[in-house]
C-alpha cells in the first residue's frame, strides 16, 4: 500500500471528547492515506472543508480508491462515535457486486484478529496477501457504510473477501445532505460480524474512512466530522 500526505490542518473537536483515543481527523500526523498495492487509478481525495460553520473531512471519490487511516498502536477502544452525511451517492454502486462494489462513504475498524482463527484457505490467502502487499494487513476488518441500495441493518460480507465485512448504518431512504450521528459499540458489533470464527474480540488494529469508486468509474461526495473512539 502506497500512503500520501496531504498537508496538515485539523478538524477540531469539543473538549468533552478529549479521552478520546484517535487524533482529531487531518490531513498528516497520526492519519495517512492509503490506497491499493500498485494502484493504477486515482486515490480518493480528502480534504477539510466549513459545512454548516464547522469544519468536516470532505472526501470525494472519482473513479478512485483510497483510505484515511489511523492506527490503534495500543489495541484499545471500544466505543466508536462520529457524526457523517452523504450529498452525492454513488450511482450504481452495489456492495453485493464485484463489478458494482463501489461505496460513497464508509468508517472502519480494523481488528487483529489471529490467522489461527481463519480457516486454512483464508491463512494462505491472508499470508500471500501481506507478502505482497508489504503491509500488516488486518484479517478483520469491520466497515459501517451509508448505502444508498441497501436497507440499514443488512450486514453482508464484502464481494471480494470474508475478510471485510459490511455494516449497513444508513440505509436506501435515507436523506442527503443531512447529518446524522452514530455511536457503536465495537466489540458487539465484532461479534455480530464475525462470530462465526472468533468467540472473542481482538484487539483493533487501526480506523478507517473512506470511499472509492474504480469498479463502476462513479463519482460522490461524503463529509465525516466528530470522529471519536473511546475505551
Amino acid at each position: 500500500m502506497r500512503p500520501r500526505a496531504l498537508g496538515a490542518a485539523a478538524l477540531l473537536l469539543p473538549a468533552a471528547v478529549a479521552a478520546t483515543v484517535l487524533a482529531p481527523l487531518q490531513l498528516g500526523g497520526d492519519w495517512r492515506v492509503v490506497g491499493l498495492p500498485k494502484q493504477r487509478f486515482p486515490l480518493t481525495r480528502f480534504a477539510i472543508a466549513m459545512v454548516d460553520g464547522a469544519p468536516a473531512l470532505r472526501i470525494d471519490a472519482e473513479g478512485s480508491y483510497g483510505n484515511l487511516v489511523h492506527a490503534v498502536p495500543g489495541g484499545e477502544g471500544r466505543t466508536l462515535r462520529w457524526r457523517w452525511r452523504v450529498d452525492r451517492p454513488q450511482a450504481g454502486a452495489d456492495l453485493r457486486r464485484k463489478e458494482a462494489d463501489d461505496t460513497a462513504l464508509k468508517v472502519c475498524a480494523l481488528f487483529r484478529l489471529p490467522l489461527e482463527a481463519l480457516p486454512f484457505w483464508e491463512r494462505q490467502k491472508m499470508r500471500l496477501a501481506r507478502s505482497v502487499s508489504g503491509e500488516d494487513l488486518p484479517a478483520a476488518t469491520l466497515c459501517y457504510v451509508w448505502d444508498a441500495m441497501l436497507p440499514a441493518g443488512t450486514l453482508l460480507p464484502n464481494a471480494y473477501t470474508p475478510r471485510l465485512r459490511w455494516m449497513v448504518l444508513q440505509g436506501a431512504g435515507a436523506p442527503l445532505a443531512t447529518w446524522r450521528g452514530e455511536s457503536r459499540d465495537l466489540h458487539a458489533d465484532f461479534l455480530r460480524a464475525f462470530g462465526d470464527e472468533a468467540r472473542d474480540v481482538p484487539p483493533l488494529q487501526a480506523i478507517a474512512v473512506g470511499a472509492d469508486g474504480d469498479n463502476t468509474d462513479g463519482s460522490s461526495q461524503a463529509f465525516v466530522a466528530d470522529l471519536v473512539l473511546e475505551r
